[in-house]
């Protein structure tokens, strides 16, 4: 979209931002939480709970053979009608990324299926699906890369990217764990939003695990962070960079 407005090297200066921040966001994220739990004896403070929720989850993921077309048509279904809710948007005058289309509608599909229990939605496969799409456009996305056009932008992306590194680190540990309570479960979602703020979401659900394992569960942060990390975050992305293209 930004090479679209003439701006040259724009996917290569993108996909190099975006793939320091997915290490970074495991890299921080696990050692933030593993020092605040060892320094403020945290473990105390985390109570058994009832991981029903978990196992519920769990269960709504198991993949079946037979579901994988049906799963692959309601994506289809989204992206099709997103199309038409994209169109929409396009014509306020504003500029939006193309999947926002799909994505609320993916959002509506779901949340009435989960309200209702007329129809079911196949996360499991979905997310299988979507794992092989993903690492097919990462793939396709890094040969494509022109990485001779980071030459002219190489320290101020190291500088701009180094900057957002100890911001994130700064703001999730002094921010985000006093304002969720500053216990065991506060850190925990420390170590996620770490994740999804540098990252994406499966660094977020990476670092929780890796905490929980070592430690023991937080409910409270698996239950959060997957929804603050996927659709809150995203939808308040593409507000926000629709806002600065639009603006500058």
């Amino acid at each position: 979209m930004l090479e679209d407005f003439g701006i040259s090297g724009a996917t290569t200066v993108c996909t190099a931002a975006a793939t320091f921040g997915l290490i970074m966001g495991s890299l921080i994220g696990g050692p933030i939480g593993n020092n605040l739990i060892k320094r403020k004896d945290l473990l105390k403070t985390a109570v058994p709970q009832d991981d029903s929720l978990l196992v519920e989850e769990e269960e709504k993921h198991e993949r079946q053979f037979n579901m994988y077309a049906p799963a692959v048509f309601q994506m289809l279904i989204a992206v099709g009608l997103g199309t038409l809710v994209s169109w929409a948007l396009s014509e306020t005058g504003l500029t939006f990324p193309v999947y926002i289309g799909g994505m609320i509608v993916a959002a509506i599909v779901r949340n009435v299926s989960e309200f209702t229990g007329k129809f079911e939605v196949h996360m499991g496969e979905i997310n299988d699906v979507g794992g092989i799409c993903l690492n097919l456009f990462l793939g396709i996305a890094m040969i494509t890369l022109k990485l001779w056009q980071l030459a002219d932008l190489a320290l101020p992306l190291i500088v701009l990217l180094a900057t957002q590194t100890v911001f994130m680190f700064l703001y999730a540990r002094f921010a985000v764990f006093n304002v969720m309570g500053r216990d065991y479960d506060a850190t925990v979602i420390t170590a996620g939003t770490c994740g999804f703020g540098m990252g994406a979401t499966p660094n977020a659900m990476a670092n929780m695990q890796a905490v929980c394992d070592k430690y023991v569960p937080s409910v409270k942060a698996y239950l959060i962070v997957p929804i603050v990390g996927t659709l809150f975050v995203d939808f308040m992305n593409s507000l926000i960079i629709t806002l600065f293209i639009n603006v500058l």
